[in-house]
């Protein structure tokens, strides 16, 4: 985009921000501030753009602008689209969320003196309750005047007092040095889509990105070869993603920026699909409308929708990434030197080096103005550990990202499979999920090839989303002629509609309020309590020997094929990921871990668990949920205890964290946040770091440019580190 271009955007910006911002006169009057009086908002105030907001809140906006949408509408008519543009930025698609552990239950530690059992048997009957429009106990009820969850005064309560909605880099830059220089926390929200409540914390400075600069609608790239010629990093990394794409053999990209979610992501490529006389692109991304783009990415990224199984999981498709650090710094980074790793099984290179740049204006608000250069040598910034930490580390807890640049894929045909809900198909829905486990885990049993298996992915409870080649219908019909089902009514049962030509045409026009006409539906609803949490990640080796167990435990298809070989092998995610076949719902109430997993022979079945000093990466990350834990420290086969309280919970057994990534993984992304956030400005719940035990903050090293945290400390090179191994290594380095 040329100068004039982003100038003319940031005037149309400011102009809208002094004329028609129906927010501007909530910025914070500094005699006013009730969170920190003693503290210079003014001086904030006066750094940050015309168009941004700095608001002071109190738990009356909570109650005025977002629990209105649980009483007045049930689910699932309720929309978080509605909760996003909220004017005071407090709302979350968990209505008890905005308690400690989305638990509105008062109390004056966090809950640690609650057992587990305790708040199943609260919130199982609310979350019935809820989703039928049943009655609410007394103390739980968002109607009920003298609730729990309308009292001002409850200590559980977790809403930030303080909130800036940034439209510019700078204006992230402000909010960071700001804290820094007066101690406080940060915490960050695009969406609120987080399952462990990660996006809101009391007592900090709250980044809501909602209203950032957009830029998916003009930002997507058809990349010009004749670049191939200048160098990878450039003067200022403005090739390097188009550099990268075409390493990956792919030439179109498309720039998200902070603030936007999937909603608006979807329909920009659409737009730009409609253009031409055939659709040209493909985005891989979350099946919700107002999932962001960064919280999903970077805790893995499921395409269970959108051909995960074809192109890999959501941290494959980054290019770029820019952020602002909790140093204060902006900066911009990706891989500049990568080589081929087609021979071991990969369909795209090995990242070896990752170069990065910091803004040598960072007060400059037109972007066309900006000014890149090499970060100076005292920061330290070490851009191998960044690259690696972010994707699949988790978002919110490593700084705030203000844009990311995405890989964009040919446009491949789009059906959609449904399997009817009728009377005379009554007798085969409990077959549905045993077809797709059959389909896309073992094929051949179908006679269906893995090519054609790949090309179809599935959420838990949608149908199958089929991309390009694929066998559905004839391996349908064998499906149920192993199953003796072969009546007309078995075999119409399942259904191929064709009516739209891509993924986010079916959930464009699917939501059901009015005013969200347009907007991509979303799905799960908003509802009053956290529901999910037990996803464990089943491995191939185990998953082909058990396809009823997998049908029966609510199945999401996203794995295989591309997930272990779309790896540039320099990233976080766990490798649990690149080996599952399926992502399974093993637990009890509200999705809980239970008994019925760690204490039966399914753990040990699937995990190599013979090395005691080494946990391994059991739970997928998108989906999980902060009252998760692994077993107990002291005997692995036996499930943490229900009736133990929070606080024994936390010391005898396994944390979310290390049920995620495992001991190994664990350590490492610990170590690169003790480096890039000493002082733990980002300290979200159940974020890389946040289960730890306070100490003081370790001196920050000087970071070896464009070396993994592995290389780095071997003092090794990127070849020399390289790995030989096949796809079930996807993301070692």
């Amino acid at each position: 985009m040329t100068f004039y271009a982003v100038a003319a955007r940031f005037l149309l910006l400011t102009a809208i921000g002094f004329t028609c911002n129906p927010h501007q006169s909530l910025i914070v009057a500094t005699e006013d501030a009730t969170w920190r009086p003693d503290l210079p908002w003014g001086n904030l105030k006066s750094k940050i753009s015309p168009s941004a907001s700095l608001i002071d809140t109190t738990f009356m906006n909570y109650q005025k602008e977002c629990i209105p949408e649980f009483v007045d509408y049930l689910w699932p008519d309720r929309t978080n689209h509605a909760l996003i543009d909220q004017p005071h930025g407090l709302c979350l698609p968990h209505m008890y969320c905005g308690w400690q552990m989305c638990n509105p239950n008062p109390s004056d530690n966090g809950h640690l003196n609650e057992t587990l059992s305790q708040v199943l048997q609260d919130q199982f009957p609310i979350n019935q309750a809820d989703k039928i429009g049943g009655e609410l106990p007394a103390s739980f009820d968002p109607s009920n005047t003298d609730s729990d969850v309308q009292d001002p005064s409850n200590p559980s309560l977790n809403l930030p007092a303080m909130v800036l909605f940034p439209v510019v880099a700078s204006d992230v830059v402000a909010a960071i040095q700001f804290a820094k220089e007066h101690g406080l926390e940060i915490s960050v929200k695009n969406s609120g889509h987080s399952y462990t409540g990660a996006s809101s914390k009391k007592n900090t400075l709250h980044v809501n990105m909602n209203r950032y600069t957009q830029y998916a609608t003009t930002s997507i790239t058809d990349c010009d070869a004749s670049i191939m010629g200048n160098a990878i990093a450039g003067r200022d990394l403005s090739d390097q993603p188009c550099h990268l794409s075409f390493a990956k053999k792919k030439s179109a990209t498309i720039r998200v920026g902070g603030g936007e979610n999937w909603d608006k992501a979807y329909r920009a490529v659409l737009a730009a699909n409609q253009i031409g006389e055939e659709y040209k692109y493909h985005v891989l991304g979350g099946a919700a409308g107002t999932v962001s783009p960064m919280g999903w990415t970077f805790l893995g990224g499921l395409g269970g929708t959108t051909a995960g199984r074809l192109y890999g999981l959501g941290v494959d498709q980054v290019l770029q990434i820019e952020m602002v650090l909790p140093n204060g710094y902006h900066v911009k980074f990706g891989p500049t030197e990568w080589e081929d790793a087609s021979a071991e099984g990969f369909i795209v290179p090995r990242t070896t080096g990752v170069s990065g740049l910091c803004r040598r204006n960072p007060e400059e608000q037109v972007e066309g103005k900006w000014k890149w250069g090499s970060c100076p040598d005292h920061v330290g910034i070490n851009f191998g550990d960044l690259w690696f930490a972010v994707r699949g580390g988790g978002g919110g807890t490593w700084g705030v990202v203000t844009s990311i640049y995405l890989q964009l894929h040919d446009y491949l045909p789009f059906a959609l499979y449904k399997f009817v809900d009728s009377e005379e198909c009554s007798a085969v829905p409990n077959l549905h999920d045993e077809f797709k486990a059959t389909y896309m885990i073992a094929p051949s049993l179908l006679n269906v090839t893995k090519e054609k298996s790949e090309a179809c992915s599935a959420a838990n409870g949608t149908g199958m989303h089929c991309f390009g080649e694929e066998d559905v219908m004839k391996a349908w019909t064998k499906f149920l002629q192993i199953n003796n089902m072969m009546s007309l009514q078995d075999a119409s049962c399942l259904v191929k509609d064709t009516t739209h030509k891509s993924f986010p045409e079916t959930i464009l026009e699917s939501d059901a309020r009015v005013e969200n006409e347009g907007k991509a539906e979303d799905n799960p609803y908003p509802a009053l309590v956290l529901t999910s949490g037990g996803q464990v990640l089943a491995p191939q080796s185990w998953a082909k020997e058990n396809i009823k167990t997998i049908a029966s435990n609510e199945p999401y298809f996203a794995f295989g094929g591309a997930t272990a070989t779309g790896s540039d092998q320099y990233n976080s995610l766990s490798q649990a990921h690149r080996n599952a076949a399926v992502m399974l719902s093993v637990g009890g109430a509200l999705g809980v871990i239970t008994a019925g997993f760690f204490s039966t022979d399914l753990f040990p079945q699937m995990f190599d668990i013979s090395d005691k000093t080494k946990f391994p990466p059991v739970i997928g990350s998108n989906h999980a949920a902060a009252v998760n834990m692994g077993p107990r420290k002291k005997n692995w086969i036996e499930s943490c205890p229900l009736t133990w309280t929070f606080e024994e919970r936390n010391a005898k057994c396994i944390s979310l964290q290390e049920s995620i990534y495992g001991t190994e993984r664990l350590k490492q992304l610990e170590s690169i946040k003790e480096a890039v956030d000493p002082h733990y400005m980002f300290d979200c719940a159940s974020c890389i770091g946040n289960n730890r035990l306070k100490k003081k903050a370790k001196k920050v090293k000087k970071g070896k440019k464009g070396k993994s945290p592995k290389e780095a400390k071997k003092g090794k090179s990127p070849k020399e580190a390289k790995k030989t191994s096949k796809g079930s290594k996807a993301n070692e380095f």
